[in-house]
């Protein structure tokens, strides 16, 4: 099998790994790097549970080779959290139960990170769009836009 070096940074710091070149990054984050907070949920990128940061933009880890991340910077869940401690935004989840059986919890809490950088208002609409390409079958959203709202500091309820 061949295989090629890959070096990017992963939630701040270096990485060089030997992988092949149709590997998923989600597959590489979960089993050769034991990142396993990223989940897979449809492998299709239609449900956001994998989702990550690439230079800060928002992607399915399930649609993306490996060898796309070469001189990226990777943010995972794990990498939300500094230091080994949750971020605000975790335990804003925690506080509004905004995470019920999981599976989507680590994309959504990147994704509202992510909406959290932009500085916009945590207006129920513009988290909402934040949050659109992950999907979650037990929350029905409410606790979710709630928690991601008191990250923010307030914002509508």
């Amino acid at each position: 099998m061949t295989t090629l070096t890959v070096a990017f940074t992963l939630n701040g710091k270096p990485v060089w790994l030997d992988v092949a070149p149709a590997d998923r990054l989600l597959d590489t984050l979960r089993y050769q790097l034991g990142l396993t907070g990223t989940k897979e949920g449809c492998g299709e990128g239609e449900c956001g549970a994998c989702s990550v940061l690439i230079d800060g933009e928002l992607v399915n880890s399930c649609l993306v080779a490996v060898c796309q991340v070469e001189g990226a910077s990777v943010l995972t869940v794990e990498g939300v959290a500094a230091r080994g401690e949750l971020a605000p935004v975790q335990k804003c989840f925690l506080d509004r139960g905004g995470a019920q059986c999981g599976i989507c919890t680590p994309g959504m809490i990147v994704a509202a990170h992510r909406f959290l950088t932009t500085g916009l208002p945590a207006t129920n609409e513009n988290v909402r769009e934040a949050i659109a390409g992950n999907l979650c079958r037990c929350t029905g959203y409410v606790k979710i836009v709630e928690a991601i709202q008191l990250a923010a500091g307030g914002g509508e309820r």
